[in-house]
């Protein structure tokens, strides 16, 4: 009866050590799980997105592109017609030259989904069709005028707007805007030089925001 005994109790000792084996093992897994989970969502979350490149902007006829380092957050100063838009969270931007006047900027933003997207490229878009008329209130005897260039076929939209703006006794200004979505992440590209809308450049300008959508995801 003895030794039944001790070796039910062994049995029985033995059970409980492998169930709580299998236990341990599938709470390590489980958080081995959230912890790789998390990573990528982390990694995901800091990536930035893709960026034009200044061979993708306009060519320009008496000189190359120079393009800045691609940095996290906002310029330093607001791009023209997007002041008080474009939020710091979740952005990064772009800066390019020439040794001339033309110069431009992207911003780029990845925002939490694609309704957050929807919403930021609307804000957008109308803080660009009211810039000239804002512009304006604020410059006493300027002149401002500005073109809605249309929409652009390219992932879940763009549209391509330009300002014209001028004081008396100096250069006029002209600025194309391109703006547009890719899931859940928008961009924003200005371009602007001393000059007239006529003179923009454009079709160049809108195959620019159609490579700037393309490039967002990659």
């Amino acid at each position: 009866m003895f030794r039944r005994t001790a070796r039910s109790t062994r049995s029985a000792r033995t059970a409980r050590t492998a169930r709580t084996t299998a236990v341990l093992a599938a709470t390590a897994a489980a958080a081995t799980a959230l912890v790789l989970a998390a990573s990528t969502t982390s990694t995901a979350a800091v990536t930035a997105p893709g960026f034009l490149a200044g061979t993708d902007l306009p060519p320009h006829p008496g000189s190359a592109w120079y393009a800045g380092k691609v940095t996290k957050g906002l310029p330093e100063f607001p791009p023209f017609c997007a002041d008080g838009v474009l939020p710091a969270t979740g952005s990064w931007y772009r800066d390019f030259g020439t040794e001339f006047d033309t110069n431009a900027v992207q911003v780029s933003v990845r925002t939490s989904s694609s309704a957050a997207a929807m919403k930021l490229k609307a804000a957008l878009e109308r803080k660009v069709a009211a810039c000239a008329a804002d512009w304006l209130r604020t410059m006493p005897g300027g002149t401002a005028s500005w073109q809605d260039y249309g929409k652009l076929s390219v992932e879940e939209g763009a549209h391509v707007y330009g300002v014209h703006t001028s004081m008396p006794e100096s250069e006029p200004g002209v600025h194309l805007f391109g703006i547009g979505r890719d899931g859940s992440t928008v961009t924003f590209v200005r371009w602007g030089q001393m000059g007239y809308l006529h003179e923009a450049p454009l079709p160049a300008f809108k195959k620019t925001t159609v490579r700037a959508v393309n490039k967002l995801n990659p």
